[in-house]
C-alpha cells in the first residue's frame, strides 16, 4: 500500500468516525429531550432531518472510500455501488436542502413582527412537515441518473468505456448528454444556495438593525448576553458559510472528474473528502448553540424533583 493511499485512508477514516458520533450525539440528544417532554421548537425537526441527512452521506462515502483507500477494492458489484452512489447523493442534496431551510426559518424567526416575514411566525411552523418533504423528493428524483451510468468495477460495461471513481465506475457518456445531466443535478442545488445566501444577508441586516436599537442598553449593561435567538443565529450564519465553501469546492472538484474520462484518483480523493467536510463539522456547530440553550423540561424536572417548591407554589 502506498504511503498516500494510506494517508487518505487514516484522513477518510478518521472523518467518518468523528462525523458519524458527532451525528448521533446531536440525535441523542433530540431524542432525549422529546422523550422527558420538551415542547419541541420548529427548527427541531430540521435539524433532525438534517443530521439523518449527513449521517447517510457520511455512511454512503466515507466508508467504502475508507476501504478502498486501504486497498479493499472491488468489493461492490453493480448494484452496491449504484445504491451507495444513490443513498449519498440524496444525503448530500437533503443537506443542502435543509440546511436552506433552516437559514430560511430562523430569517423568519427572528424578523420584527411588523416586518414582512412577521405574519409568517405563527403559520411557518404548520408548514415544518411539508417542507421537509419537499427537500426529499426532488433530491429523490433527479439523482435516479445515478442509477443509468454508475457500475462495479467488475460490471459488464466494456472497460474501454468506463472511468475510474475509486470504489466503483462510471460509464463514460457523451459531452453533451454530461452537461444536460450536470446541469440537471445543479437545479435544485444553485436555488438551495442562493437562498441560504439571500437568508444569511437577510439575518446579518435583521441583527444589525436589532444591535443598533439596543445598543444604549448594552451601554449600561455590565454583563451584556446574546438572546438565544442571536446565538442561534450566529451558529445557523457559521453553518451556513461553511457550507456554501465547501459546496463551492467541491463542485470545481466534481467538474474536473466529470470533464475527464481517465480522472487523476488524486481528485476523486479530494472531492471525497471535501463532501465529507459538512456533514462532519455541521453537528459539532449545532450542539454549540443547543448546550446553551436549556429547555423548559429541564426547569419542570428540577421542580418535580423538589417538594418544598411544589408546596411554595
Amino acid at each position: 500500500m502506498a504511503s498516500g493511499d494510506l494517508a487518505v485512508g487514516v484522513v477518510c477514516l478518521s472523518q467518518t468516525v468523528v462525523g458519524l458520533m458527532g451525528n448521533v450525539s446531536l440525535l441523542y440528544h433530540y431524542l432525549f429531550l422529546y422523550f422527558t417532554g420538551c415542547r419541541p421548537r420548529s427548527t427541531d425537526l430540521i435539524v433532525e432531518h438534517l443530521i439523518i441527512a449527513n449521517f447517510l452521506s457520511l455512511l454512503s462515502r466515507g466508508v467504502p472510500q475508507t476501504m478502498e483507500a486501504f486497498g479493499l477494492t472491488l468489493f461492490l458489484n453493480d448494484i452496491g455501488c449504484k445504491l451507495f452512489f444513490y443513498v449519498h447523493r440524496v444525503g448530500r442534496g437533503v443537506s443542502i436542502s435543509t440546511t436552506c431551510l433552516l437559514s430560511v426559518f430562523q430569517v423568519i424567526t427572528i424578523s420584527p413582527r411588523n416586518s414582512r416575514w412577521g405574519e409568517l411566525k405563527e403559520k411557518a411552523p404548520r408548514y415544518t412537515g411539508f417542507a421537509i418533504f419537499l427537500c426529499w423528493v426532488p433530491y429523490m428524483l433527479v439523482n435516479i441518473i445515478f442509477l443509468m451510468y454508475i457500475t462495479g468495477k467488475w460490471g459488464n460495461t466494456n472497460s474501454t468505456m468506463k472511468k475510474d471513481l475509486g470504489y466503483c465506475s462510471g460509464v463514460k457518456q457523451n459531452k453533451i448528454v454530461l452537461s444536460l445531466h450536470a446541469a440537471l443535478l445543479s437545479i435544485p442545488d444553485m436555488f438551495c444556495v442562493g437562498l441560504m445566501l439571500w437568508a444569511s444577508n437577510s439575518m446579518v441586516c435583521v441583527l444589525f438593525r436589532h444591535k443598533q436599537q439596543v445598543q444604549h442598553i448594552h451601554k449600561n449593561d455590565l454583563s451584556p448576553r446574546s438572546s438565544p435567538e442571536s446565538r442561534a443565529t450566529h451558529s445557523i450564519l457559521v453553518l451556513v458559510s461553511m457550507f456554501v465553501s465547501s459546496y463551492m469546492l467541491s463542485c470545481i472538484f466534481q467538474v474536473c472528474i466529470g470533464l475527464s474520462d481517465n480522472p487523476n484518483i488524486l481528485l476523486v480523493n479530494i472531492s471525497a473528502l471535501l463532501n465529507a467536510y459538512f456533514p462532519t463539522a455541521c453537528p459539532f456547530i449545532l450542539m454549540s448553540r443547543v448546550s446553551r440553550e436549556p429547555r423548559l423540561c429541564f426547569a419542570w424536572i428540577k421542580i418535580t424533583k423538589s417538594p418544598k417548591l411544589i408546596i411554595n407554589m
